[in-house]
């Protein structure tokens, strides 16, 4: 492979005290953590197997494969993690395990630049014989975004090397000519890694390959039926007899441009929008942004939760269909909420509107980091709105854990959450010509090129819990450009002003970002208020579940009620619409939270009696009660937990 021209990647150094936090817990716990349980050491854990799999592919020991058949993408987010966190917090003894890790990639994999674990140890004759249940292409995308990421990350090419022949043979054995497979992955990944590994070479065939993927799905003669008549059958068969319920199960049901509404698995489809933006970018193909475009709304209007979770159907780990939002039934993926983090950032690159960077917050407050302890160290994979522990016992909830779990036989969340967060900076900033657009408030310090110009920006904030931003611009010399800041849609009230000038929003104001273009000097300074009284919000009538109810949100955070300050049968509690709500920053509480506290209604049980029903209204009582932001739930005594609240007047 000759010399690389890599897209420059701008290393933003995150300040924040929220997201820091975060950080230095995947730096610390969850990537020592996540490479003991990768290598079984972890006690009481699902095993893994995922390391030894790979030494026994390389060679270096005997056994047989277990796991599930995409345990290999396990390490591919692993590494990316690592190669994120190397970014910003280098580690020469960390970088000396990865390059370990990447030393016995090179020596499993096979001579034609095949490299899948199970199928080189297991059933090396069935290599692509099932792309829709076997998560080959899926793997290989996993790793493809590793390897990027650690290429940017050390300069190191050996990694992505690696991958690069790996996905010079996927195109050896994919696309419309004659003697090709007509085929796409079953789950996809692929699509938006190769965008990424042609940003980093700039091989148009990776970007090529990447189109011929989304472009043949849902083609008739559908790829899957036809592969499944081969087969008799799949590994889940069991769940989705038949063709119809398969197709939208991993959205091949129609080709991408003709889907108008979100269905089947959560994760495959964000996925599949985020290529689909990724494409629609780089190619300007009119008809894929409209898709993005209608998708988008479907799910942010119709089928997302308040925490930015989606897919409720636990049946698949699902959409199901609009409106349907229940909430002690909830699915919500974690890797789904992180997919749709992915999907919003490459929908800001197709057009700077604060809709997707409204959805991108919300995910990445509540529902994305939800899914971990407040240590790093156990997992959701579910993350419910409503939970009762003894309910969880039942078997239509028993997909619903009151407690996080250490590991999962099938790791895809703790890892996923893992690159996610490391990665945070990369989700602050993004830049078209001369203009700088701001997305995110988290601190953070950073370097740009503006029209061949250095300039340094400082972003100081206590975000969430303040709405006080402070944003510095310090250019080498004096120079003209525009810095465009966003207006979260959950402000009703906000102010601006440059150095001492203040500027009326209206006259900046496009689509929810605030364009400031001016000549700028060393020391120039831009100061944004953001007002975040407590919220009430209510949901959209359709959404059954919810009626006559309540979810409390103040700045992005949205918050619940838990058993450990409310005691038991929250169910029991109502806020009066005249409740005066107010917010406490408690230092001291889970890491530092502000809480929301309020006066209340309760139904006094002990004054019901024996009875099961009966024709009177129960009695009420005053209380109080104290709201934690969701995504910090379960992280002292287990008990209920509920976001939507019943309201009364």
């Amino acid at each position: 492979m000759g010399e690389i021209k890599a897209k420059k990647q701008t290393r933003v150094n995150v300040t924040d005290s929220f997201w820091r936090k975060y950080m230095k817990i995947v730096r610390d716990e969850m990537i020592p953590f996540q490479w003991e349980a990768l290598n079984d050491r972890v006690p009481d854990a699902p095993l893994s197997h995922a390391m030894k799999n790979f030494k026994i592919a390389a060679g270096e020991e005997q056994g047989e494969f277990y796991g599930m058949v995409f345990q290999d993408s396990d390490v591919a987010k692993w590494l990316e993690a690592v190669a994120y966190t190397l970014e910003t917090d280098p580690n020469p003894e960390l970088e000396k395990i990865a390059d370990g890790v990447i030393d016995l990639l090179e020596k499993a994999q096979q001579e034609d630049g095949y490299l899948n674990t199970y199928f080189t140890i297991k059933e090396p004759e069935k290599r692509w014989a099932s792309l829709r249940d076997n998560h080959e292409l899926y793997c290989a995308g996993h790793f493809i975004e590793a390897a990027v990421a650690y290429y940017h990350a050390t300069g190191k090419r050996k990694f992505l090397d690696i991958m690069c022949r790996f996905a010079d043979y996927i195109d050896s054995v994919f696309g419309k000519e004659d003697g090709k497979l007509h085929g796409y992955p079953g789950h996809q990944e692929i699509e938006l890694a190769l965008v990424k590994l042609y940003q980093a070479t700039g091989e148009e065939r990776y970007l090529n390959l990447s189109r011929y993927f989304i472009d043949e799905r849902g083609k008739e003669p559908n790829y899957f039926v036809v592969e499944r008549e081969k087969n008799k059958a799949g590994v889940f068969e069991q769940f989705y007899p038949g063709h119809e319920k398969m197709k939208k199960y991993n959205q091949s049901h129609k080709p991408v441009r003709e889907q108008t509404e979100a269905v089947g698995h959560a994760v495959r489809a964000v996925y599949m929008y985020a290529a689909m933006a990724d494409l629609a970018y780089h190619t300007g193909d009119e008809s894929l942004i409209k898709a993005c475009y209608t998708l988008w709304k479907n799910v942010v209007q119709k089928q997302m939760y308040i925490t930015a979770g989606i897919g409720s159907n636990v049946d698949g780990e699902s959409f199901s269909f609009d409106y349907d939002l229940p909430n002690d039934l909830a699915y919500s993926e974690t890797c789904a909420s992180i997919g749709l983090v992915f999907w919003a950032k490459r929908m800001l690159e197709l057009e700077a509107d604060a809709q997707f960077a409204d959805v991108m917050e919300r995910a990445l407050y509540n529902g994305t980091i939800s899914g971990m302890d407040l240590d790093g160290k156990r997992f959701f994979y579910v993350n419910p709105l409503e939970v009762s522990p003894k309910k969880c016992e039942r078997r239509e909830k028993q997909h619903v854990k009151p407690v996080r779990q250490k590991w999962f036989g099938c790791a895809c969340c703790p890892p996923n959450l893992a690159r996610l967060i490391a990665s945070i900076g990369r989700y602050i900033y993004s830049q078209k010509e001369d203009t700088v657009f701001v997305h995110l408030y988290i601190a953070n310090e950073n370097e740009v090129e503006i029209n061949g110009n250095r300039t340094q920006f400082r972003l100081k904030a206590n975000y969430p819990w303040d709405g006080d931003i402070e944003f510095s611009v310090d250019p080498e010399t004096e120079s003209q450009f525009t810095v465009a800041l966003r207006l979260p849609g959950w402000c009703r009230n906000a102010t601006l002003a440059v150095n001492d000038e203040r500027i009326d929003l209206k006259t900046v104001n496009q689509k929810g970002y605030l364009y400031i273009h001016r000549k700028w000097k060393k020391g120039d300074r831009i100061y944004l208020r953001f007002a975040m009284p407590v919220e009430r919000i209510k949901a959209h009538p359709n959404v059954k579940e919810n009626a006559g109810k309540v979810a409390l949100q103040r700045g992005p955070v949205v918050y619940c009620l838990e058993e450990q300050d409310n005691g038991a049968n929250l169910h029991n509690i109502f806020i009066p619409r005249n409740a005066k709500l107010q917010a406490i920053h408690q230092p001291d509480l889970l890491n530092g939270v502000t809480v929301i506290t309020g006066q209340a209604e309760r139904i006094d049980e002990s004054t019901w009696g024996h009875e099961l029903y009966k024709a009177q209204e129960p009695k009420m009582v005053p209380t109080t009660f104290t709201a934690i932001p969701y995504y910090s739930w379960c992280n002292r005594q287990p008990g209920e937990m509920i976001v939507w609240v019943n309201e009364t007047k």
